[in-house]
Formats: structure tokens, C-alpha cells, sequence
């Protein structure tokens, strides 16, 4: 049997994925599974992660807290969260007690709420790698030195002699 090779998958199709126990390896998979997780782009992403999770929530809490009561009221309803189209044929006057005596509804309050949500957090993230784009692209002040050609020290540009070698600079 060829290394890496597993009979078992190769009945099955998948030859292809090799042998379990080649992913074992020398080192063990729980060695290999701590030099992944400690690494620096890992640790990086996690925190990314988090931050982004909390982020999330401070969104939502805006757009439920902040944005969507002033449009309910504008709309005639105060709680926006609340509004459902109830498909059973039997009165509800809120969306918990819908729910809670399990009657089929379609929750457009809830997508609405979810759609702003996404599109502030959307905006947020384009706000944010735009800011980074610009620094990255930010024009390099125009140069006001070169290199010496004979000693490769700092010159002025405007210089005809370098200040450290004395040799003659071409203009």
C-alpha cells in the first residue's frame, strides 16, 4: 500500500484525502493545533473577532435603541421590533404572544431591524478600509537629498560638490 493511501477511502472515492494517520504526523495533532492557535496572525484574528462581536452589538442596540423609534413613531407604531403579519387567523396583539401560543407569522420588524443593522455595520467597515486606503495612498514628500555616487552619504539636491567626499556632483 502506497503512503498516505487509505483502502477504506479509496472505495469510497476519496483516495485522493490520503491516510488519517498521515495527518497524525511526527509532531501529533494537538502539537501542531498549538503552534497554529499561538500563532501571531491567529491571536490577531481573535481579537479582530471579539472587537467585531462587540461592535455588534453596539450596532444592534442603535439601531433597536437609537434609530428605529423615531421611524416607528413616524410610521404610527412605537415599538418597530413588534410589527409581524400573522398568518393563523387569530388576533394577536404582540409578536411574544404570537410566538408564545405559536401562531405563524412573517417578522418584517425583526428583518427591518436586522437589515439596518447589517447595512450601519456595512457602512462602518467601507468607512473604515476607505480611512485605511487613503493613509496607505497618502503622496510621499517629493525627496530633498540624494546619494553621493562616490562615498553614498546624504547630498543635497541642489548641491554641485558633496560636502563629506568633495567630489564633483553632476547636475
Amino acid at each position: 500500500m502506497e503512503a498516505g493511501k487509505d483502502p477504506l477511502l479509496d472505495q469510497l472515492g476519496m483516495g485522493h484525502l490520503g491516510s488519517p494517520k498521515a495527518l497524525l504526523g511526527k509532531k501529533g495533532v494537538f502539537q501542531d493545533f498549538r503552534e497554529f492557535a499561538l500563532r501571531g496572525n491567529m491571536l490577531d484574528m481573535a481579537v479582530g473577532i471579539i472587537i467585531g462581536a462587540a461592535f455588534g452589538r453596539i450596532v444592534s442596540s442603535f439601531v433597536s435603541d437609537i434609530l428605529m423609534p423615531p421611524i416607528g413613531l413616524f410610521t404610527g407604531r412605537s415599538d418597530f421590533s413588534n410589527r409581524f403579519i400573522n398568518l393563523s387567523g387569530h388576533p394577536y396583539a404582540t409578536l411574544a404572544e404570537a410566538k408564545a401560543a405559536g401562531a405563524a407569522t412573517i417578522n418584517y420588524g425583526v428583518f427591518l431591524n436586522a437589515t439596518f443593522d447589517f447595512l450601519l455595520v456595512a457602512l462602518a467597515v467601507f468607512m473604515l478600509v476607505r480611512q485605511v486606503n487613503r493613509l496607505k495612498n497618502a503622496p510621499r514628500p517629493a525627496p530633498t537629498s540624494k546619494d553621493c555616487p562616490y562615498c553614498v552619504l546624504p547630498v543635497a539636491l541642489t548641491a554641485t560638490r558633496c560636502p563629506h567626499c568633495t567630489s564633483a556632483l553632476a547636475a
